[in-house]
Formats: structure tokens, sequence, C-alpha cells
């Protein structure tokens, strides 16, 4: 953990996703809409959640230090969960990918305030792969048709939303016209998945395969790509409306201004950019169309 980000800053990890999303009904402000109390900040689990909450505990000291305030931070088991806990006013700051991002904006006054520019892309976008093992016959998605599939969450864009519309542009409905698909909850799990051979194929975030074949956690040259996808706007730090606009304003400078080079290592970010909410409306369109929307 970087010593620069001073050892007074408070950081409260909260274990239970179910302490998030807690139950629904009018209530009083809480979290950092009201004043006095901690900034409660969830991570969708893109990854193995302890993996993601052991990543991101840097991140929250430093936010900790930089807003004055109490942080508390979770990783719950699902993307679904994050989604239910901003619409019910259970967090204030969600690292959202595309796609929770804009279930989330269905159901609660969200703003995305910032995205990461990586050393991979060198920009705010990033890709989608469908990967096949080493040996497979398969040469075109086409060759897919009739096999076994796995996605990663149902409310990942990468391993879910974008895969599909690479299948569907190949001319394959995933709903149909494989064999059987899964989730797997985790884009590592989906490149365990197909480097194992239990499925034909699998989608994922291109940049996550690349960093799980460099630690060695997928076997190099167990798997390789068979499509990769149109580049795809990054994953949104989103806030509540209900959060005072000063403290948005804080929290959107605190990531532009991140300089710390062993942070933003353990961040897989070069330094952080604005965006906004119509560069994911593409994504909105996409998922109406495939049903995929709503988060599950």
């Amino acid at each position: 953990m970087p010593r620069s980000l001073g050892s007074r800053a408070a950081l409260v990890l909260v274990t239970a996703a179910s302490a998030l999303v807690g139950c629904g009904g009018e209530a009083e402000p809480k979290g950092a809409a009201a004043e006095g109390e901690p900034l409660r900040v969830a991570l969708i689990p893109n990854q193995d959640p302890a993996k993601v909450k052991a990543e991101y505990q840097p991140l929250a000291e430093y936010l900790s230090e930089r807003l004055g305030m109490e942080v508390e931070l979770d990783v719950p088991t699902g993307y679904p969960a994050v989604v239910e806990a901003m619409a019910n006013d259970r967090i204030d700051l969600a690292l959202f990918g595309g796609l929770t991002y804009v279930q989330a904006r269905e159901r609660a006054k969200v703003t995305p305030l910032v995205t990461d520019v990586t050393a991979e892309t060198g920009t705010t976008k990033y890709r989608s792969a469908i990967i096949v093992p080493a040996d497979s016959p398969a040469r075109r998605l086409e060759d897919l048709e009739g096999q076994d599939f796995a996605f990663g969450s149902v409310s990942s864009t990468s391993g879910s939303l974008y895969p599909a519309l690479m299948l569907r542009e190949a001319g394959l409905d995933f709903r149909s016209d494989l064999d059987r698909f899964t989730y797997t909850n985790g884009h590592d799990a989906t490149a365990a998945a197909v480097a194992s051979g239990r499925v034909a194929g699998g989608g994922l975030e291109r940049r996550i395969l690349r960093r799980v074949v460099a630690k060695g956690t997928i076997e190099r040259g167990k798997v390789r790509e068979l499509a990769v996808s149109d580049p795809i706007e990054g994953y949104p730090w989103v806030v509540r409306d209900a959060v005072d606009p000063k403290l948005r304003d804080r929290i959107a400078e605190a990531f532009l201004s991140l300089r710390d080079p062993k942070l933003l290592g353990l961040l897989n970010a070069e330094r952080f950019e604005r965006v906004e909410a119509s560069d994911y409306d593409y994504i909105e369109r996409q998922a109406r169309e495939l049903e995929l929307l709503v988060a599950k």
C-alpha cells in the first residue's frame, strides 16, 4: 500500500452487500447527502470481489485524505447489487461499467464524473474480445454456432453486452443459436473456463485478458482471440445527484488531480478524464435491443 497516502486516512470496510441494499421506502438522507456522514463507495466486481476490494483500498484512503471525510468501501458479490444499492440511496459514489451505469440511471438520479485512461489503450476507450481455446478449430464467430459459450456477468458491458453484439453481427443470437451459455460473473473466470476447454468460447474485457495472462493466472498460449469489439467508453465513476454539488466537484477533482504513480498503477490508470451521460447513450440503445437494460 503506498505510504504517500498517509496513515491517518479513515477507511471503513463494509463486508456485506446486504448492508448496501437494505430496505426500500422513504428515509432521511444518509451518506454524503447528510452533513457529517461518510462517503459510501461501491465497486462492481468485474473480477473476484476480494481481489477488487484489496486493489481499491488505497484509493479509498486517498479519497478520505483528500476529501477530509470518512469513506466506506464495499465490493458486493454481483453487479446487480451495486445498481440496487444506488437506486435505493445506499451508496453515494460507484464505479460502474457502461451497462451498469445505464441500468442505474433508469432507476436513480445519478451523474457520471470521470473515467480512466489506461496504458493499454492510451484513451478512455477499451475493447471486448471473444476468445476460444488455442487449439479450437473455430476461425470465425459463425463457427461458434451450436457451441457452449461463457459470458461474465449478465450486467457486464464487455463481458456480456458487447460479446452479444459481436455474435449478433455474425448472424448469431446468443439466446437461440448457441448450444448453452453460462455467466461466470467475472472476466478472469471466463478466461479460465475457455482456457480449460470447459466452453468453446467466451466474452471478456480485452485488457483484463492481457493482465491475467501477464500475471500467469492463465497460461500464455492457452487461448486466442477470435474477434475484437469496437471501442467502448470506459468505466465511469458515478455519483448520486443528492450529493452536494460542491462535494461532487471535489470528488471529480480528486480523480483528475491524482498523480501518485503507485496508486495509478494499482488502478491500471495513467490518469482520469471527465465523461458525460451522453457518452453512454449507444450502450443504452444496444442494451434495450438485447433486453439487457434491467439489472439481473
